[in-house]
């Protein structure tokens, strides 16, 4: 039996060593301090009856756009762990995280070209779609899917001649109320 859980600190050393056993792409400890240190709700492991880590997700907030956004970093199942559904119970778990403590409206991530069974996790089982494709994104020169998966569905209220898009009830409601004070002010 293997359990989803929320990382801690003490798991960063056996992430970091199921990410050097499965993926090209590897990182630095200083890189998994810095997302647990930053986004600690976002980062899971699975972890096995005998309390071995064999599987994680990577997960962050992006901070340099406009929009509210989760990353997927990283996620890496071993392979005697693998086709149990680990990856999709990780992603499910980061995703949710990433729209109720952050309120993220999607989630983006890049997969290689070539690595298939990502691929067909993230379009068939995940939801993803293809936003872009980011040539020689990889070290090695191997181009990358940039995905992306809505989180929360984009709302827009037309108002006389404003369009608002993908905001929330609180925001709603305040923009109404000014649209009706001003709406009287203008009447008079």
């Amino acid at each position: 039996m293997v359990c989803i859980r929320k990382a801690t600190v003490d798991d960063l050393l056996a992430m970091q060593a199921c990410n050097l056993f499965c993926l090209p792409e590897n990182y630095q400890m200083k890189y998994y301090f810095y997302h647990i240190l930053s986004w600690p709700q976002l980062l899971y492991v699975a972890e096995d009856y005998n309390g071995h880590i064999v599987g994680y997700v990577l997960a962050k907030m992006e901070e340099e756009s406009n929009e509210c956004h989760g990353h997927i970093t990283s996620l890496a199942v071993l392979r005697t762990h693998r086709k149990l559904g680990l990856a999709t119970k990780l992603m499910s778990a980061a995703q949710s995280a990433m729209e109720q403590v952050f309120g993220a409206e999607y989630v983006s991530l890049h997969v290689r070209k070539s690595n298939r069974a990502a691929f067909n996790l993230y379009t068939e089982t995940l939801g993803y779609k293809i936003h872009d494709v980011e040539a020689k994104y990889y070290a090695d020169g191997e181009d990358a899917y940039d995905m992306r998966k809505q989180l929360k569905e984009s709302r827009v209220i037309i108002m006389g001649n404003i369009s608002i898009t993908n905001t929330n009830t609180t925001t709603i409601t305040t923009i109404i109320i000014i649209s009706m004070v001003v709406g009287v002010v203008q009447a008079r």
